[in-house]
């Protein structure tokens, strides 16, 4: 893999780890990027538990894509809870064989959605019921960031084909994708990782998994860059 593909960042978060330093990987990116099946990939890969992001199980997602307005509030409360249950009781259970947790989400980012859709009032009760439930809530030493552009990402979600998402306003996708780079650009909690999947297939093309599980495996410091496209 030539060094080329990739680009430190200036300021380092700790030093360069390795598969066993890592104990808690978090996959983030947009919706339709590839986080869950290369959550999937790596916790096989690190023979890690994995902690799912369980989507449809929140009663007000689709409603909320109907009417956003209407349903945004309760959409993000439930996604809050479920998220901080599922870590929290993860973590809490202590098991001797469990040496590393890949999730396909941060608890952290949750904010992100809900910046976007909730009203200041809304957003002054998200905070504090947010603030109340992070005390103590473990948190990723490793978070592996997928982009893509926003006509890449509106072809892959008509691909999947989940009815709630088909009609996606590209304007809200916008939104999400500039929230989500500026979020994870400014991020310090633990080293980061992004990837520009735009032109790489990890489902489909094996070579494309390999050269990105040879990066991810490296556990490069920092914030950290990788876009394969510098590599054709």
């Amino acid at each position: 893999m030539p060094n080329s593909g990739y680009k430190f960042g200036a300021d380092p978060i700790g030093s360069k780890m390795t598969p066993s330093d890592v104990k808690y990987i978090a996959v983030e990116g947009v919706i339709g990027v590839g986080k869950s099946t290369l959550s999937k990939i790596l916790a096989e890969r690190y023979a890690a538990r994995l902690l799912p992001e369980i989507f449809e199980e929140n009663p007000f997602l689709e409603k909320f894509y109907s009417d956003q307005k209407a349903y945004a509030f309760q959409t993000q409360l439930f996604f809050l809870l479920s998220r901080h249950k599922q870590i929290k009781e993860s973590f809490d259970q202590e098991d001797l064989f469990v040496k590393c947790t890949v999730s396909d989400y941060c608890y952290d980012k949750d904010r992100i959605f809900a910046s976007i859709n909730l009203s200041e009032e809304e957003m002054m009760m998200y905070d504090t019921l947010s603030h109340n439930l992070n005390v103590n809530l473990v948190s990723p030493d490793y978070v592996i960031f997928l982009q893509a552009s926003p006509d890449v990402l509106l072809h892959r979600i008509e691909k999947r084909n989940r009815s709630m998402e088909q009609n996606m306003d590209p304007g809200y996708l916008k939104a999400l994708i500039d929230s989500y780079n500026s979020y994870f650009f400014n991020y310090n909690d633990a080293p980061v990782l992004t990837v520009n999947t735009d032109s790489i297939d990890f489902v489909k093309n094996e070579s494309d998994l390999l050269d990105l599980l040879k990066v991810i495996d490296g556990f490069p410091p920092g914030k950290t860059f990788y876009n394969p496209s510098t590599l054709l």
